[in-house]
């Protein structure tokens, strides 16, 4: 309990970065309702990218004998609430079976044999959750800047890790759970690049007319990204992973360049609204 509330504590001080043994890791704070006691059990978890709108998350316990407190909390109650270090989801908890259950759980062995360790240890079959988003996030931000540099921050994070992960990648291919991870990234930029261009920017235009140019050079960067996320879903089609590797650090070239630059013109002008 001591250990959980200072990774809590740590992970919402630094929006969402923690070190320790959860250094480096994609990492949630899921809130469950108590089966028993009905009241609220925050727990940090490691969780797979399973699109936008799904995380996965594993039922490990460390490969104990029977199943962990919160787990217990969302079969009694699937709703609960997620947070990631930008924005806070309300979610809605379904415990894979069958074949999806087992396709999810080979997926997080391949990308970290330490989840096949726990099964070994636990005669009971671990389960995996899908926590599926319901309704609108939330943020926390004191501001209009400070969102749009924590979401920027969250795609960084999230790039920082593929790349860690692709280095780290054996063999001649690419690991399903890779794949997803990229695919998912693709999906957050795209949905991030769409409001900004139909709710932020207009908005913007109408309140500083004097933003044109910058507004008109950020859409057609967006132009850009969005071509170079189709190059890297292409490149996740085949089995090379040289060349997704590639494509991806030009996303991340273009990217980082694209971010400072809009966190350098609309920051200031986010804030004093």
């Amino acid at each position: 309990m001591d250990f959980n509330k200072q990774v809590i504590d740590e992970f919402r001080a630094n929006n969402g970065q923690v070190g320790g043994s959860f250094e480096g890791a994609r990492l949630l704070l899921l809130t469950t309702t108590g089966a028993r006691s009905g009241k609220p059990h925050t727990t940090p978890l490691a969780y797979l990218p399973d699109g936008v709108e799904r995380m996965l998350v594993i039922a490990s316990a460390g490969g104990a004998s029977n199943n962990p407190a919160w787990y217990h909390n969302l079969k009694a109650n699937p709703r609960a609430t997620v947070e990631t270090g930008v924005l806070v989801f309300d979610v809605e908890a379904e415990v894979l079976e069958g074949t999806e259950r087992d396709a999810a759980f080979a997926r997080a062995v391949e990308g970290d044999p330490g989840w096949a360790d726990y099964q070994a240890k636990t005669a009971r079959t671990i389960p995996v959750v899908a926590l599926r988003v319901i309704g609108p996030p939330r943020d926390s931000a004191p501001s209009g800047g400070a969102y749009l540099k924590l979401v920027h921050d969250g795609f960084r994070r999230e790039l920082a890790l593929i790349r860690k992960e692709l280095s780290g990648s054996g063999g001649p291919g690419l690991g399903v759970q890779l794949r997803i991870n990229c695919l998912t990234v693709c999906q957050g930029l795209h949905h991030h690049h769409t409001g900004e261009d139909t709710m932020m920017f207009p908005g913007l235009a109408e309140r500083h007319p004097s933003l044109a140019p910058t507004l008109e050079r950020l859409a057609k960067e967006h132009e850009r990204i969005t071509v170079l996320l189709e190059e890297l879903k292409q490149a996740l089609s085949g089995e090379d992973p040289l060349k997704v590797r590639a494509e991806i650090e030009r996303l991340v070239d273009e990217l980082e360049a694209h971010l400072t630059y809009e966190e350098e013109q609309l920051i200031p002008i986010l804030d004093l609204a």
